[in-house]
């Protein structure tokens, strides 16, 4: 294999120039000012966890994770997401807090499966945990504040779709009984958003007619309060009754958030069904077909640390809503440049101290040679200042 050479970098990852993180930045900020209305409280944990712990509870595939050793042989991960990581420090840092705990985050996380087609390893994450409150009320809290974060984002257009994993496994269970692979197949082709092999699995699998064209019916499940109706039509299961009934619930608040209009409920939404324990949702922007947020239900995640609690949250794709919100940021800084000769340094240096002070800007300072001053005007750089202080002889 040939060396890199100086200026490349690895596949999946990228370069933020002022521009773009300065944007970045400003919806990062946008979006915590947001939450923290909400009465979240921002936590920060470490890049490295180890991969016994953090790197295992992940709801991220053990493939899609970087890996790494320590001096003692001790492998390590780069955080994949940063829910577990949370889920860590609630069971032990915050041991002795009482539930329901809000918490907010904004970092950066890595998967080494999404270098693959052009997609990150490296992606920005801002996100939000409620933990320790298993009512539907707080599964509606969480998707009203995601609603809120992408306009405070300055997200347009988008749509959140909601559903709730306990429905297909419920429904599967009723219709496919002791029949696990074929159930795992057809959750995997909806996760993949694969419904032509949906269908296509379901015609392989011998049933009647009715079931057959039953389980096809869940692709139609889509839409608004009606849907509940239907759903609960479809199944006489008692897993997927208490779903459809959680996620009435949960519309129902969300029209007291008056949000309603953002949402619909999507049965075929199953999130990653080995990780999400009831309700799942993804945002939708209208200029882009990734997914700008998404979150759910993991029940039984703080288990593996010792401090069993349910918990709901959400994350935003922070890079990729760049790509669809357009170019303002926070109000700059009106820039300043005071230049200076030797024999004035001092004079200068206090002058760009007092304006650091007193006001909102941004102060570069520069010596000027003997024989600079003169020029200096003309210099293609000096128009990049709103004013320009001089302190020559």
């Amino acid at each position: 294999m040939s060396k890199p050479k100086v200026f490349e970098k690895p596949t999946g990852v990228k370069d933020y120039v002022p521009e773009a993180a300065a944007k970045l930045r400003s919806i990062e900020s946008k979006v915590m000012q947001c939450v923290e209305r909400w009465g979240y409280q921002e936590i920060i944990t470490p890049t490295l966890e180890y991969y016994d712990t953090v790197g295992v509870a992940s709801s991220t595939e053990d493939k899609k994770l970087f890996k790494l050793l320590d001096r003692k042989g001790t492998t390590l991960v780069l955080r994949s997401d940063v829910t577990s990581p949370i889920a860590r420090v609630v069971s032990s840092v915050l041991k002795e807090q009482s539930f329901p705990l809000r918490l907010s985050y904004r970092a950066n996380v890595f998967r080494a499966i999404e270098a693959e087609a052009g997609r990150d390893a490296e992606f920005f994450q801002t996100g939000v945990e409620l933990v320790g409150d298993a009512s539907s009320e707080s599964d509606a809290e969480v998707i009203a504040l995601a609603i809120a974060c992408l306009q405070a984002a300055g997200v347009q257009q988008f749509k959140i779709a909601v559903g709730h994993v306990g429905f297909l496994n419920g429904l599967l269970e009723e219709r496919l009984q002791d029949r696990q692979d074929a159930q795992r197949m057809l959750k995997e082709c909806l996760l993949s958003r694969d419904y032509v092999g949906y269908r296509d699995t379901i015609r392989s699998l011998g049933l009647t007619t009715e079931v057959q064209q039953e389980l096809e019916g869940i692709l139609r499940l889509r839409g608004g309060q009606e849907v509940c109706r239907q759903a609960g039509e479809a199944t006489s299961n008692p897993i997927a009754k208490q779903a459809i009934e959680h996620l009435c619930e949960i519309w129902d608040v969300l029209s007291a958030y008056g949000v309603s209009e953002h949402v619909l409920i999507d049965l075929t939404m199953i999130g990653d069904f080995s990780y999400y324990t009831g309700m799942t949702f993804e945002g939708y922007a209208e200029e882009l077909g990734f997914p700008v947020c998404s979150g759910g239900r993991y029940d039984n995640l703080l288990a593996q640390f010792g401090r069993p609690a349910p918990a709901t949250g959400f994350a935003l794709k922070t890079n990729r809503i760049l790509e669809v919100t357009g170019d303002e940021t926070d109000t700059p800084l009106r820039r300043v440049l005071i230049v200076y000769s030797a024999q004035r340094r001092a004079e200068a240096l206090a002058k760009a101290g007092e304006l650091r002070r007193n006001e909102a800007v941004a102060i570069e300072t520069q010596l000027l040679g003997n024989n600079e001053n003169e020029d200096f005007d003309r210099r293609d750089d000096a128009s990049r200042f709103d004013e320009i202080f001089k302190f020559v002889q």
